[in-house]
């Protein structure tokens, strides 16, 4: 049972206006030309300085600590800032078009409150929706690294204040009185003699003919009545109730079921398609034409289709990968490491290395996309985390210019990464064009796991030197099957290559790494580096990109350095830390998690610290490793351990929707469950031989704490952190150190479970098997 907790003292009225803190304050913006009130922003960019501490051998601030991901993000999002707009509408409600993309993290909730504390309207009468690439936004409209909150508070805010502040001024112009005399509740606004007016009924008389510049003055958080405050999703009920719309609930018209036979390996081609005429005969069949990397088969159902892919006579050209394997990738990995600088100091060094397992980016919601492309034009819908770049690469794969390609943006059940990736629209693209008619493409969950992304293999080797109860050096060589990042976030490090305060003459994903990786501790000298090594996986960006492997690898050491030193684990995180947010959230997850118990052999407790996206976590996890839970039967499966208890402490910065936070901590530990315990890709032969969910463990509900508990610590800034990412990695490290405790032995190869199969692999062709005609037959 989840339990979400907040330290008494988190109030806004606190943190309101301290020094360097945002409180109430002038912003600037425009009011655009429309026919109803419209208002765009200006865009601020917030660095945070680097934290300082002290100790006996300091480390200097790392990049990281300078200028992150985020802060690239931010600085590429600026020039266009004045594009976004939020519009009133006469019956009164607000409407913004969110540039980034709802995916399940509760983003238009967010944006919602946003909207409604500045605007002082009610919540109901805030109306959100996701904009359709729009090329002018350039770097403006790219969902990831967990940036949304911390870019577009700030805007989002002052479009909505500016707009505020426009109705006040239209009601005391038309009142004869001035605009200090005016006020404004929910939605209606009041003046001397009792005078009222709604905002709909001023929208019009608000508008501008022209776009000129504006200011207002944004509520000083003393003054929030929304934000801070936890709120239920704007769709929770629609998805309980099953209303919400996914790409697969559309309904445009004559795009009827589409889904694609595929090579048995990875990017494989076609090179024949020996029995057309047959497939076309099937019952329910409409078309039937080779694509680039299968045949795409188009029906009056997705059953239809299904059972034509089981009679799919093709001849297959080879993939990218067709001789890689677990062992093979792994042999070039370690052959590919850089090595350390520093040599070791005999019996005071820890050398260590550990192995990641391929992972899959799969979300639960099947990939989908529609596409209607006719000769002078297209139409495609699909969820698209970087819909600018796909609608680019759309139209040059159509041969039409980037105008006649118009890309809507639908909300998805997750993405995980994935959908940072727009391959299933292109194909829908290609199936489209070749056919001539509109088609509803689904990817299967087969499909998914194969030939879909995946967050690749890798080793973390960490050396560390330490001598009379001080860590001298500490060196970190990640090693990495390439990450494919050409779905926007590259052209973005271009942009603003001569911008950057730190980074250097680096590839994109040494950037990434560069910009995103930093260690919390005090251990001398420290360095962390990535090489890759280019085999042509389909790889992405999963969740927390690279910080789950590399934190998982750095608090292991972390624990048996404290062993060495004859300390205990978070006595010596307290004496080496050198971020104060982070070891106020250490101290608070020791005190509620009441760490150092006394527990049964065989059981735990394992802790994880983590500072990113200028935000800092703590987590507390308990695990039970008795022979009794690791050799539970699980059809088809490996048990192992299991997660019996966890605490997450978060210090966000300024924490927008606690309630949304705290979901997104549980689902950043059911992430770090599945990655730590049992859910990898088991690579042969060029392919994953896992092809279903019922192969992927993903954390389940048998392997899944039953006590979960979040804590929110009070508010260190006047602006939120990125918090999508967030509990992934020191999860992740919190429940590899409580299975070293608990088995005295530390875990090197990741997941725990990988090494063993539990299921029977699906064949490769058909490369979607048949449905069941009997569910209960497959779940448990």
């Amino acid at each position: 049972m989840a339990e979400h907790r907040r330290s008494p003292d988190h109030s806004a009225a606190k943190a309101a206006d301290e020094p360097g803190r945002l409180g109430r304050r002038r912003v600037l913006g425009y009011l655009i030309a429309a026919p109803t009130l419209a208002v765009g922003v200006s865009w601020l960019v917030d660095s945070t300085d680097p934290r300082q501490a002290d100790a006996a051998v300091p480390t200097l601030p790392q990049p990281e600590q300078i200028f992150d991901l985020g802060d690239l993000q931010n600085l590429a999002a600026a020039p266009t800032s004045g594009l976004i707009s939020v519009q009133l509408n006469t019956d009164g409600t607000a409407f913004f078009a969110v540039p980034r993309t709802e995916v399940g993290q509760g983003m238009t909730t967010a944006i919602a409150m946003m909207v409604a504390e500045e605007l002082d309207l009610p919540m109901n009468k805030v109306r959100i929706g996701l904009a359709d690439a729009r090329p002018e936004l350039l770097m403006n409209q790219l969902t990831g690294g967990s940036n949304s909150m911390r870019s577009m508070y700030v805007p989002v805010r002052t479009a909505a204040a500016i707009a505020r502040q426009r109705l006040v001024d239209t009601a005391a112009a038309e009142w004869g009185t001035t605009a200090a005399q005016v006020t404004t509740r929910n939605g209606v606004i009041s003046g001397p003699g009792g005078r009222t007016a709604t905002y709909g009924a001023l929208a019009t008389a608000a508008a501008s003919i022209k776009t000129v510049a504006v200011s207002a003055e944004l509520k000083s958080p003393s003054e929030f009545t929304v934000l801070g405050r936890p709120r239920n999703r704007i769709d929770a009920l629609d998805i309980v109730t099953g209303r919400k719309q996914f790409g697969m609930d559309l309904q445009i018209p004559n795009a009827k079921p589409t889904m694609v036979a595929r090579p048995p390996t990875i990017n494989g081609t076609v090179v024949s398609v020996n029995n057309l005429a047959a497939i076309r005969a099937m019952p329910g069949i409409t078309d039937v034409v080779a694509i680039t990397h299968g045949v795409a088969i188009r029906g009056e159902t997705f059953g239809q289709c299904i059972d034509a892919i089981q009679v799919v006579d093709a001849t297959w050209g080879p993939g990218t990968v067709d001789n890689e394997s677990d062992a093979t990738v792994l042999a070039k990995l370690r052959k590919a490491q850089l090595p350390m600088a520093v040599p070791p100091l005999l019996s005071n060094t820890i050398d260590a290395e550990f192995v990641f397992a391929f992972a899959s980016n799969s979300p639960l919601e099947p990939d989908c996309a529609i596409a209607d492309v006719r000769p002078d034009s297209a139409e495609i819908w699909a969820s698209l985390k970087v819909p600018i770049a796909a609608q680019e690469d759309i139209a040059k794969r159509l041969g039409l210019p980037i105008d006649a390609v118009k890309v809507h943006v639908n909300q998805a059940g997750g993405s995980f990464g994935r959908h940072l990736f727009h391959d299933v629209a292109a194909e829908a693209a290609e199936i489209s064009q070749k056919m001539g008619k509109p088609v509803k493409l689904s990817w299967s969950r087969t499909d998914n796991f194969r030939q879909g992304r995946t967050h690749p293999m890798c080793t973390s080797r960490v050396r560390v030197n330490y001598l009379a109860g001080n860590v001298l050096s500490y060196e970190q060589r990640h090693t990495s099957v390439q990450t494919d990042f050409g779905h926007g976030l590259g052209e973005m490090i271009t942009a603003t290559a001569a911008d950057l305060p730190v980074g250097g003459n680096l590839s994109f994903a040494e950037t990434i790494f560069t910009l995103s990786q930093s260690s919390p501790y005090n251990f001398g000298v420290t360095t962390q580096l990535l090489n890759e090594i280019p085999l042509k996986f389909n790889t992405g960006s999963m969740r927390n990109i690279y910080s789950p492997n590399v934190v998982c690898a750095e608090e292991l050491v972390v624990d048996r350095l404290a062993a060495k030193m004859g300390q205990d684990p978070v006595r010596f995180r307290r004496n080496f830390l050198r971020d104060k947010r982070l070891l106020a959230a250490l101290n608070k997850a020791a005190e509620v998690g009441n760490w150092g118990k006394t527990m049964p052999k065989g059981t735990a407790q394992g802790v994880g610290l983590h500072a990113e996206y200028r935000g800092a976590v703590a987590t507390l996890v308990e695990i039970d490793c008795r022979p009794e839970t690791v050799n539970r039967p699980i059809p088809d499966g490996v048990a192992g351990p299991r997660v019996t208890k966890a605490l997450i402490v978060v210090d966000p910065g300024f924490c927008i929707n606690p309630r949304g936070l705290e979901a997104q901590m549980i689902g950043g530990l059911q992430d770090a469950i599945a990655l730590a315990l049992t859910s990898s890709l088991h690579i042969k032969n060029g392919m994953p031989l896992e092809g279903s969910w019922d192969n992927y463990f993903y954390t389940r509900q048998w392997n899944t704490p039953i006590d979960v508990q979040v804590v929110i610590m009070p508010n260190t800034s006047d602006s939120p952190s990125g918090a999508g990412e967030l509990a992934v990695a020191p999860a992740f490290a919190a429940v590899a150190c409580a299975y070293a405790r608990a088995t005295g032995t530390m875990p090197t190869y990741f997941p725990i479970n990988h090494g063993k199969l539990g299921f029977e692999p699906l064949p490769l062709e058909p490369s979607t098997p048949q449905s069941p005609t009997d569910g209960l037959d497959h779940t448990f």
